[in-house]
């Protein structure tokens, strides 16, 4: 997996950890990655959780592990920055 970077979208399910099993899954558009060591394969993430249209409603961290997550493609009407 390429680095993380602020303004991606993650889809975080089951694969990054068990509390994101099924309805509990959610879209995150990534604010910062904590660069604090946890265990091995692990991350702590600080972003927007993401509604069906792509709006942010709910800022979360969450603990996850890096494996699992997939970088989604920005939600329609959205254009990637110029950076």
């Amino acid at each position: 997996m390429s680095a993380l970077k602020p303004g991606d979208v993650l889809l975080i399910g089951e694969a990054c950890s068990v509390q994101f099993a099924g309805d509990r899954a959610l879209r995150l558009r990534l604010v910062s990655v904590d660069p604090r060591p946890t265990y091995y394969g692990w991350l702590w993430l600080a972003g927007y959780v993401l509604n069906n249209k792509g709006l942010a409603v709910d800022k979360r961290e969450v603990y996850v592990q890096q494996a699992g997550l997939r970088v989604l493609p920005p939600p329609a009407g959205q254009r990637p920055s110029r950076g």
